[in-house]
């Protein structure tokens, strides 16, 4: 009698909101009568009814269910389950999580450092962040998590992924994972530490383990990777730029490969870099404000070529700034199409905040007002229609087979790692990173044609100097032509 009376109660309160939002709807300026034709009735939703179903079916489950039910574990699956049809980025944080969440979010906690999602049906890791315990385990992007400690990932949610894997620092924590191209299971043990991410990376490490930021010395072409974005990336790179403007630099590649996103913030102060104006990134949502965020001139480093490197595990922050840097031609964007993470979350407390709800309201936007994030139902084929990530620029896109692309992971964690006895270098240096290849390419097109220009306006300004010193030696004879005569005339007159 009292789960009736409790349900029924529910059925009122749904009641009395549909009440209160159909008031709402009957306060809202109606239109001046104006003679029309007579509309035919459209159908109208009654929430009741469906609530009503809910509702039921519950008190059914409850009621007959071969063994007893908490209710607050079907309210708690009901939810799920509502945003099971929305996106793996909103999820619902129960009481007995919420206190892990917070920690995450607030706090300094234990990991193994890599990026995950469940978007394509399975657990997966987008990337491993350089130099964090996971990285060094050989984990690479692409991998499919199978079991953590032995138990099945089949069906996980994104926040219990991350609630298993993080854990106290020097506590262990094993894997079984899928290479991508590859049947077989692998069993990876990885330690958790306290994760300290290095952010802007060079291509080689120098001797003394900081990094080389130059590629190609004859030409002063540089190359910065970026694994994350973090508080501190903006100002790091802003130290990477200014050690290679130091050596005059004429060309730069940006690697945003296989970098999961990070801070908004600090991707708006990224792109601010190299935009000295105009808009860089923008949010909008059905019940949401729009934002927007626009660069500012100081400190700005331009008057060079650059090319952004991505892939299809360029993710959020990382797509923010190749799409910033490609409306306002800033830079070509070369390799494949992006991830396709540009959503906003808001935490929103229930319960009077014994639990919330991270809810996704909003989405970026790229300068041209173009959408970044890939929506459920987004389809692969039709770049033109389908919009989401960021496409390459034309002629290039280069994108990599699973084999190769293993490959580029193995090649760049090896070239990560300082080896006094250079034991790794000439086995790293045998792989052919072809999609870097192209980006150089077009830094050196684009310096032959500053050089042929800047050769053409020497030959113009040493013809200008020719056609000068021609007009004046022709107007020091004129002027001696013309001295003669007066010379004599004036000595036929004495």
């Amino acid at each position: 009698m009292r789960r009736r009376m409790s349900i029924l109660l529910i059925l009122f309160l749904l009641g009395a909101i549909a009440a209160g939002t159909g008031a709402k709807e009957a306060e809202s300026p109606k239109p001046d009568p104006a003679p029309r034709q007579k509309e035919s009735p459209k159908p109208k939703d009654d929430y009741y009814e469906f609530y009503k179903v809910l509702v039921d079916t519950m008190d059914q489950v409850e009621r007959n269910y071969v063994k007893e039910v908490d209710r607050r574990e079907l309210l708690e699956a009901a939810i799920e389950g509502v945003l099971s049809k929305l996106d793996p980025y909103s999820t619902y944080i129960n009481p007995d999580e919420l206190d892990r969440f917070r920690t995450a979010v607030e706090s300094e906690f234990g990991g193994i450092g890599i990026q995950i999602s469940t978007q394509s049906g399975s657990l997966e890791i987008i990337s491993p962040l350089v130099g964090t315990p996971g990285y060094r385990a050989g984990l690479l992007s692409g991998d499919h998590i199978i079991e953590i400690d032995g138990v099945s990932t089949k069906g996980i949610k994104l926040d219990e992924a991350v609630r298993r894997l993080k854990g106290k620092e020097g506590t262990k924590v094993t894997l079984t994972v899928v290479h991508r191209g590859s049947p077989e299971k692998h069993e990876i043990t990885v330690t958790r530490e306290v994760v300290h991410i290095e952010t802007v990376l060079g291509d080689r490490r120098k001797d003394d383990d900081s990094w080389n930021f130059t590629y190609d010395e004859d030409k002063n072409i540089g190359y910065i990777r970026l694994t994350a974005f973090s508080r501190d990336t903006a100002d790091e790179l802003r130290k990477a730029l200014k050690e290679v403007t130091a050596d005059k630099l004429q060309g730069l590649v940006i690697d945003l490969r296989f970098n999961p996103g990070g801070l908004l913030g600090s991707a708006i102060e990224v792109s601010d870099l190299f935009v000295d104006k105009g808009r860089i990134v923008s949010t909008s949502g059905r019940n949401s404000p729009e934002r927007t965020w626009d660069a500012k001139s100081k400190g700005s480093f331009t008057g060079f070529p650059m090319a952004v490197l991505v892939n299809r595990y360029s993710a959020s922050a990382s797509e923010i700034v190749s799409a910033c840097l490609q409306d306002h031609k800033r830079a070509v964007v070369v390799g494949e199409r992006t991830w396709g993470k540009g959503s906003v979350q808001n935490v929103i407390e229930l319960e009077g905040g014994r639990s919330v709800l991270k809810l996704t309201t909003a989405s970026y936007r790229r300068p041209s007002g173009k959408n970044i994030h890939r929506f459920r139902g987004s389809k692969d084929e039709d770049e033109d229609e389908d919009e989401w990530g960021v496409v390459p620029d034309e002629d290039f896109t280069l994108k990599l087979g699973d084999g190769e692309l293993v490959k580029l992971m193995e090649a760049r964690r090896k070239h990560d790692i300082l080896r006094p006895d250079h034991s790794e270098t000439d086995e790293v240096d045998k792989f052919v990173d072809r999609q870097l290849e192209m980006a150089l390419r077009y830094i050196e097109s684009e310096l032959d044609k500053q050089d042929a220009k800047a050769d053409k306006s020497d030959e113009n300004d040493k013809n200008d100097k020719d056609d000068r010193d021609d007009m004046a030696e022709k107007n020091d004879t004129a002027a001696g032509k013309a001295a003669v005569p007066a010379e004599l005339s004036g000595s036929a007159s004495q």
